[in-house]
């Protein structure tokens, strides 16, 4: 019995040896330094198209922006707002630029809803400075910021279907798609009469008369972000109905594209991180076109060779001084 017993003990010592023997040293993955990119991707080409779907209503009347043309001076007409849609475009204001002036009109088929600037304003491009009305049916998409950018004014074009209704059918944008304060219109300008005589009292007859009726037209309501578009003649809308918009803002064949996550920036100039061999990063400044949501174009800053990292850089933050001063 204590034969067997001591056998038993050496077998568990040999065990026991057995198990920590060589097992102080763990062995570990190694690990990449830090700043290392690990996740990378190269540029692509591919056709690419900027589409965005968007819920409206069909409305009756619906405002639009008009924007001007050019930076400059902006000057109003002496034209007096009318209430029935214009049988032709409809010149109400010019921009003055380096002494030569750029036209505003409102379009055939709408009416001037209301003053969005002062007159003699200085205004930039592309700032909507006339709201105006298209007498009817239109259709109508409310927009968010985000939407906003990659739309950014260059609407193609836009199909709409009707829920349970007639489509889809190719639906003309009107106006801006940036928010509109309220429009107004200046009080009317007073008669003027020419004084009679001065009668027996001596009295001093009155030079200007106004009709204590006349007052400025009422002006539009303001407006968020929107899309504003009308559907052909033949398409029978009923007010409150509602639509689904495709909105197209360009198309490209071939371009050169990066996953949206590797860029920063949504529009115009953005950044990338390069990657070198060491795995290590370089920001560089691209050229950013059209984006799907998924991909970003890249016009210019890369030639389809690079090595880019994912995610893309972080943008910094803008100097207080630079926002203040």
């Amino acid at each position: 019995m204590k034969r067997r017993l001591g056998v038993m003990a050496s077998a568990v010592a040999v065990v026991l040896s057995g198990c920590t023997s060589d097992s102080g040293t763990v062995d570990t993955p190694e690990l990449e330094a830090r700043g290392t990119v690990l996740t990378t991707v190269q540029p692509t080409r591919q056709d690419l198209t900027n589409q965005i779907s968007l819920s409206g209503k069909v409305t009756i009347n619906p405002v639009f922006g008009i924007v001007a043309p050019v930076a400059g001076e902006l000057r109003f007409t002496t034209r007096q707002p009318t209430t029935v849609a214009v049988s032709r475009d409809t010149w109400v204001a010019s921009v003055w630029n380096d002494g030569a002036p750029r036209k505003v009109f409102v379009p055939e088929g709408a009416m001037m809803a209301g003053r969005l600037m002062a007159d003699r304003s200085e205004v930039s491009k592309g700032m909507p400075i006339v709201s105006a009305k298209h007498v009817g049916y239109g259709i109508t998409a409310e927009i968010d910021s985000a939407q906003a950018y990659r739309i950014s004014g260059a609407v193609k074009s836009i199909k709409a279907q009707i829920k349970n209704g007639p489509g889809p059918f190719e639906c003309e944008p009107v106006g801006t798609i940036a928010a509109l304060p309220a429009g107004t219109f200046p009080e009317p300008e007073p008669e003027k009469t020419t004084a009679p005589a001065a009668g027996p009292s001596g009295a001093p007859a009155p030079i200007e008369n106004k009709d204590p009726a006349a007052s400025a037209p009422e002006g539009s309501e303001p407006t968020g972000l929107r899309i504003v578009c009308v559907a052909p003649a033949k398409v029978r809308l009923i007010n409150g109905s509602d639509v689904t918009l495709d909105v197209i803002t360009g198309r490209v064949e071939d371009a050169l594209v990066l996953p949206v996550e590797a860029v920063a920036g949504l529009q115009g100039k953005g950044k990338v991180d390069l990657v070198d061999e060491n795995k290590q990063r370089t920001t560089i400044d691209v050229e950013l076109g059209i984006s799907d949501g998924k991909v970003v174009e890249i016009k210019k800053g890369l030639t389809g060779g690079e090595t880019v990292a994912v995610p893309g850089p972080n943008l910094p933050a803008p100097d207080p001084a630079e926002v203040t001063g």
